[in-house]
């Protein structure tokens, strides 16, 4: 094994044992410290380690130095929260008296309904899901009421509005803070085609009646989807939402009736593949508690061996952060090969081929999106 892969193996491992045992990590030597916390910022998991270990009294046990990072995570995560908590209520006050079912999704939808994979995790913005044909209604209301459309480019704003599964991001000219309006949860052109109306059907009120968020089943299809269907050439699989899926299954799977409806609701949405990956990976890495008879009903709709195989060699180099200091060239291939595998699946090739190449274009023509100095404190946490 060369010393890239020596380095990479230990820097997973470091980060792995962090998130499945914190009560280790009082014990934890200063140099592996130093190494953790790069890795887990580069994946936005400090905050779920300052929680797991303040949770267990133990924060004050490890190296000060340490500490400090952890501390600093959790007042960035503490302000974005106090963020996206007014952002939700002024959304209601804009919205007031629009008979319109609204659905939190992601980082929100955990916030409000005090989710496991809430305690420490950074929120960057509000998503929403709506029926499609209120979208129109509810944008020109959110606009009137504060928020404008974010220049984008004409190519962008046609492939949201024609091709995706939500709207060009909304921002409040005050704030800064955006709100994304789905009305669906794959795109238009996606061969996978959960029906939305099923969520809709499904879906469970809050606190407040206004608010929604989706069932059970629903929401860990929606983590699963955007696990795998959101691939990013640069950042890969996110680690972070597959810690989210496992968080989820522990939380629902204590739940009467959860385990034995997953599966079935899965292949009513046409969302089995991708909750076979989901839970053939959480319970890869986390060791995921997945009754047998359930993991027997998924594994008779898995994909056939060469593919299996090959996600299977993907994913665990695509998702896991690796090494800051010695970039894994395999690694980066198999980002960018899962990123092409997620287009595949959202888009018909020629439409694929065209749209690749027109980013590929902007960015041999050095025609990059602006950086939102506004969310820098999310990047580096």
């Amino acid at each position: 094994m060369g010393k890239v892969s020596l380095q990479t193996a230990r820097a997973n491992q470091i980060l792995l044992d962090a998130i499945l045992t914190p009560e280790k990590l009082p014990s934890l030597p200063p140099a592996d410290w130093d190494l953790l916390i790069r890795v887990a910022r580069r994946v936005r998991l400090l905050g779920r380690l300052e929680a797991d270990l303040s949770n267990a009294g133990l924060l004050g046990m490890i190296p000060a130095k340490a500490a400090e990072h952890l501390r600093a995570a959790r007042n960035v995560i503490e302000h974005r929260r106090t963020l996206v908590t007014w952002e939700v209520n002024r959304l209601l006050w804009a919205l007031k008296g629009t008979d319109v079912p609204i659905i939190l999704l992601k980082g929100a939808a955990y916030m409000v309904a005090g989710l496991p994979p809430a305690p420490g995790r950074l929120f960057a913005d509000v998503d929403l899901l709506v029926p499609e044909e209120r979208v129109a209604g509810i944008e020109e209301k959110l606009v009137s009421k504060g928020w404008f459309k974010m220049e984008i480019d004409p190519y962008d704003d046609r492939y949201y509005r024609v091709w995706m599964h939500e709207i060009p991001p909304l921002r409040h000219r005050e704030r800064g803070t955006e709100i994304d309006i789905h009305h669906r949860i794959l795109p238009r052109t996606s061969r996978l085609k959960p029906d939305p109306a099923l969520l809709f059907e499904a879906a469970l009120p809050l606190a407040d009646p206004r608010l929604r968020i989706l069932a059970p089943a629903d929401l860990v299809l929606h983590s699963v989807v955007h696990l795998f269907l959101e691939g990013d050439p640069t950042e890969g699989l996110r680690f972070r939402d597959l810690l989210d899926l496992h968080l989820l299954l522990g939380h629902y799977g204590q739940a009467p009736g959860f385990w034995e409806g997953v599966v079935p609701r899965a292949c009513r949405l046409g969302l089995a593949r991708p909750l076979y990956y989901g839970l053939r990976f959480t319970q890869h890495f986390f060791a995921t508690g997945i009754p047998k008879t359930v993991l027997d009903e998924i594994n008779r709709l898995r994909p056939v061996w060469p593919i299996r195989a090959l996600m299977d060699f993907l994913v665990p180099l695509a998702i896991l952060p690796g090494h800051p200091d010695h970039p894994n060239r395999l690694a980066s291939l198999a980002r960018w090969l899962l990123y092409i595998r997620a287009h595949w699946l959202k888009m018909p090739p020629v439409m694929l081929v065209r749209h690749l190449s027109y980013k590929a274009y902007l960015r041999f023509r050095g025609i990059n999106k602006k950086v939102d100095l506004a969310q820098l404190d999310l990047r580096q946490q």
